[in-house]
C-alpha cells in the first residue's frame, strides 16, 4: 500500500509518499519519494526526491495561491517514478467542535472542516481547498484527515475548560492544543529506544516543539496532561510571527485602535496577531530566528530584546509545567528551531538550572537529524533533541485506518 501524505502550511506544502507493505507485521511505512513547495504566494521553489537519494532536484515554479499550489504538488508527485497511489493522508490543524479522532473524508466531515475554519480562519479554509483538489486528482482512493489535536484530547477538563460563559463553551470554545502529530512521534521515537537500550521511560515530560509555530507540552506516562496553545494556534508561548498569550484587554484595545476602519477591524487585528506580532514585531525584522540572532549578536536591541522574551516565555512554560507535574525526567526538543538552534536551547535550559537541568555543550553544537542526548550524564534531568516524524506519524493512522476499512 503507497500512502500519500500531504502536509501544508501557511507557505510551503510538503509531501511524501510511504510504503507501508510491512507496517502490519510491525515495520513502520518507509518513505520512498518526498519533496516541498515552498515560498508559496511569492517566489516558490519546488524540491523533490527520491527518499534514499540525496541529490533533490530544484524547481522554480508559480504558486501564488493554495490551489495553484497543490496542483504543483500533485503534478509533481503523478510524474514521479513512484506515481501509483492507494490512499491520501492529510494533516488538519483545526478539526472544529464536531471531529475528534482521525478520520476517512465523506462530505459529512468536509463540511465539518468548513465550519471549523470559524476557529482557524488561516488554515482549515486552504486545507478544505487542498483536500478537494487531492480527492479529484485520485478520486478512486480513499482520503483520510489527521488533526494535530487528537494528541491531546488525553487533557482533563480543568486544562481544556475556559473559564468563560457555558454558551461559548457549548460552541465548542476550548483549549484544543497542536502539534499533536509531532508530540506523538516524539513520544513513539522514545519509546522505541528507551526499549532498544533498556531503560526506563521518561514518565513526566515536556516537550518544546519551536518552529514557525511553537508550544511547550506537559506529558505524563507519554499523555498529554496540558499544552501551552489553546483554541487556536495564536497562543502559547511568543512565535515568530504570532506573541502567544496576551491579555485580552490588549486585543480589544487593538480593536478599538481600528475604529476609523470598523469594517475590517477583526480582520487587521488578526492579521496583525497572526502575521506581524511575536519575534517579528518586537524586532521589526522578519520572524526568522537564525536572521534576528545574528542581528542581536551585532547589538541590535530590539532583536536581543525579541530574543530574551522568546526563550523566557519558553523557559517559564517549562518550569510551570514542572510543578504541574511534580518534577521533570525529561525535556525534549524539536522542530525547525528546537532541532537545529543550539544556543536557542542553551539560553532557555540556563535559566532552568534551579531544576537540576545541565546540558554537554559538545552534543548540543553537534548537528544531525537523529534522536540524541544533550544532557551531561549528572543532570537530574535528562535533556533529549527528537526529530519531528509528522508525516509518518499521518502515513501510520493512514496505515491503521485503511486496514480496518475505515
Amino acid at each position: 500500500m503507497r500512502i500519500l501524505v500531504i502536509n501544508s502550511g501557511s507557505s510551503s506544502i510538503k509531501f511524501s509518499i510511504f510504503d507501508s507493505e510491512n507496517a502490519e507485521h510491525s515495520a513502520e511505512p518507509c518513505c520512498i519519494f518526498d519533496g516541498e513547495l515552498s515560498g508559496v504566494g511569492g517566489d516558490a521553489v519546488l524540491r523533490e526526491s527520491e527518499c534514499a537519494d540525496s541529490n533533490a532536484r530544484r524547481l522554480n515554479v508559480k504558486a501564488e495561491a493554495p490551489l495553484q499550489a497543490i496542483r504543483v504538488v500533485l503534478d509533481a508527485v503523478c510524474r514521479s517514478p513512484i506515481a501509483t497511489v492507494d490512499a491520501v493522508g492529510y494533516r488538519v490543524v483545526h478539526p472544529g467542535a464536531k471531529l475528534n479522532e482521525h478520520q476517512r473524508i465523506t462530505d459529512e466531515v468536509l463540511r465539518d472542516l468548513e465550519e471549523a475554519a470559524v476557529f482557524a480562519p488561516l488554515h482549515d479554509p486552504e486545507v478544505v481547498t487542498i483536500i478537494r483538489e487531492g480527492m479529484a486528482r485520485f478520486p478512486h482512493v480513499a482520503h483520510y484527515a489527521c488533526f494535530d489535536t487528537v494528541f491531546h484530547e488525553t487533557m482533563p477538563t480543568e486544562a481544556t475548560t475556559y473559564p468563560i460563559p457555558y454558551a461559548y463553551r457549548e460552541q465548542g470554545v476550548r483549549r484544543y492544543g497542536f502539534h499533536g502529530l509531532s508530540c506523538e512521534s516524539i513520544v513513539r521515537q522514545l519509546r522505541s529506544r528507551t526499549r532498544e537500550e533498556d531503560l526506563g521511560f521518561p514518565q513526566r515530560m515536556v516537550i518544546a516543539h519551536l518552529g514557525s509555530g511553537c508550544s511547550v507540552t506537559a506529558l505524563l506516562n507519554g499523555s498529554s496532561v496540558d499544552t501551552t496553545m489553546g483554541l487556536t494556534p495564536t497562543g502559547g508561548i511568543v512565535m515568530g510571527t504570532r506573541p502567544g498569550d496576551l491579555d485580552p484587554g490588549l486585543v480589544l484595545y487593538m480593536l478599538r485602535q481600528q475604529e476609523s476602519d470598523a469594517k475590517n477591524a477583526t480582520s487587521s487585528v488578526e492579521k496583525i496577531l497572526n502575521h506581524a506580532s511575536g519575534i517579528a514585531g518586537v524586532s521589526g525584522m522578519t520572524g526568522d530566528v537564525k536572521a534576528v540572532r545574528a542581528t542581536a549578536e551585532k547589538g541590535d536591541a530590539q532583536a536581543v530584546l525579541a530574543m530574551k522574551i522568546f526563550t523566557r516565555s519558553v523557559t517559564k512554560a517549562i518550569g510551570g509545567f514542572s510543578w504541574l507535574l511534580g518534577g521533570l525526567d525529561a525535556i525534549v526538543f524539536t522542530g525547525g528551531i528546537g532541532e537545529h538552534d543550539a544556543f536557542t536551547r542553551a539560553e532557555i535550559l540556563g535559566d532552568l538550572h534551579g531544576l537540576g537541568v545541565a546540558i554537554d555543550a559538545r552534543p548540543n553544537q553537534a548537528k544531525g537529524p537523529a534522536l540524541r542526548r544533550i544532557g551531561v550524564a549528572t543532570s537530574a534531568v535528562t535533556v533529549f533533541v527528537v526529530p519531528a516524524q509528522e508525516d509518518l506519524m499521518i502515513a501510520i493512522h493512514v496505515g491503521r485506518m485503511a486496514r480496518l476499512g475505515k
